[in-house]
């Protein structure tokens, strides 16, 4: 018997539907979660289990979910669903996509990202072993409202929809989740034979299990946990799949050792790649892009965003790691301090109140609190370099293009607008003077006279 790996797959993702209840100006399956768009996690989701092509249905003018689909899928074909006439007579507008030979057909939803590949690959599975239609299920809590899954055995006996269902079907909680797998050869054919007899004259994909057995073929379930199948409408779904998908990434970080002290205030991003032995403390936020090495420490309240941290360095409390910044082994980030596009050493240390940003720092380098790097003139970047072993004294301005050598001394408060040759001491400031008595003086002329308020 083949396996679905050995076999070609067509997905076809449903991206039709207009989701005003979200209240956006955004189409609803752009919307994020875990820093990728729902369409994005669905289509990664079906090319993890094995979608040689993958077609994408959108409505009408939806050239934003066009673009979305081919960024995340290049090679994606778009179809356009022009009347909402049900979800077969979507899935019927990438006609010419089911006219190409395939031996399964995935048909999902881009508004239920939290499908996991297994499950589309135990779809294809089904119909690897024989199954016309196989179709999602999942053991509801409250049923009320849902589709329910009539099994005869093993095999799916029909879908019956809440409002048609008896009062002993309605006891029934498994239910209909609406993703389904259909055999490639036949998909075409129990599409076509779908009518729209029913009270809202809709093209039902639902009818294919009908279909089917009219045909003499079987028909299958696979089950998912309840979670893993929810769709999302509006905001208070969004946040519900959110908090779904951070836990399952959180569980997979500790699975593989990490640890988080208070793992439920720290939020991960979909591809975030944490090595063991890194500890994360409370309120940690990680943007796209983070890679954090082996037994680093990313200390509370600090925010990643497109950088990599390197072996046994320490970031934080209250960092910031903008796209771009690389901190090097064992380097120090300490409380408020903003890496952005920056090169940062082995051993460096960046302890507290400081901005570096497009500068390259190099090994066991000290930058001083409140040092500054100017690399921005209103029109264009430049950049700065910080030789091995300069130490940069406190409140210090590096006006950038500016080289510091290797070992180089800066006096705090210095800014520093020419290059510093190599174990040089750079000063620039102006002379410090004193006036003895003045401030007694200005004391004894303001008497008697009203204060301002400050």
């Amino acid at each position: 018997m083949p396996t679905s790996a050995s076999r070609t797959c067509l997905a076809i993702v449903l991206a039709a539907g207009e989701g005003t209840r979200m209240k956006s100006a955004l189409p609803k399956v752009l919307h994020q979660i875990a820093g990728r768009s729902m369409l994005g996690h669905v289509l990664a989701g079906v090319a993890a289990a094995g979608a040689h092509r993958i077609a994408i249905v959108v409505g009408p003018g939806r050239e934003d979910v066009a673009a979305e689909a081919r960024r995340m899928a290049p090679g994606a074909e778009v179809y356009v669903q022009t009347e909402r006439l049900g979800t077969a007579h979507a899935v019927l507008a990438a006609r010419a996509a089911l006219q190409a030979p395939c031996d399964d057909l995935l048909v999902v939803f881009a508004d239920t990202p939290l499908v996991e590949p297994a499950t589309f690959a135990a779809l294809r599975a089904q119909v690897a072993g024989g199954a016309s239609v196989a179709v999602l299920g999942f053991e509801a809590k409250d049923p009320a409202g849902y589709g329910r899954l009539l099994m005869d055995g093993a095999t799916l006996a029909a879908i019956r929809e809440h409002k048609d269902a008896s009062e002993a079907e309605r006891q029934t909680t498994l239910c209909n989740a609406g993703l389904m797998a259909l055999d490639g050869k036949q998909a075409l054919q129990i599409l076509d034979a779908i009518d729209n007899s029913n009270v809202q004259k809709e093209f039902y994909l639902t009818d294919a299990v009908a279909v089917a057995r009219g045909q003499g073929a079987r028909t299958a379930v696979v089950t998912a946990p309840e979670t893993q199948v929810m769709g999302v409408n509006d905001r208070l779904q969004l946040a519900q799949a959110e908090a779904q998908l951070q836990k399952r990434l959180r569980e997979n970080a500790m699975r593989e050792g990490v640890t988080m002290i208070a793992p439920e205030t720290v939020w991960l991003s979909h591809d975030t790649q944490i090595a063991r032995d890194v500890v994360i403390e409370p309120n940690v936020f990680f943007g796209p892009g983070v890679k954090v090495a082996e037994g680093a420490a990313i200390h509370a309240n600090s925010h990643l965003t497109g950088c990599e941290v390197g072996p046994g360095a320490s970031i934080g409390p209250f960092a910031r790691l903008r796209p771009g910044a690389q901190i090097g082994v064992k380097a120090k980030i300490g409380n408020f301090v903003e890496i952005k596009a920056s090169q940062i050493g082995a051993g460096v240390a960046i302890s507290h109140l400081t901005y570096i940003g497009d500068t390259t720092i190099g090994a066991n380098a000290n930058i001083g609190a409140g040092t500054i790097t100017c690399n921005y003139d209103g029109f264009d970047k430049a950049r700065c370099e910080i030789g091995e072993g300069a130490f940069i004294g406190s409140n210090s301005a590096l006006v950038a293009p500016v080289k510091i050598g290797a070992g180089a001394y800066v006096g705090s408060g210095s800014v520093i607008t020419r290059d510093v040759t190599a174990d040089a001491l750079a000063v620039a400031r102006g002379r410090q003077f004193e006036k003895p008595g003045w401030a007694a003086e200005f004391r004894r002329a303001r008497e008697g006279k009203p204060k301002q308020r400050p």
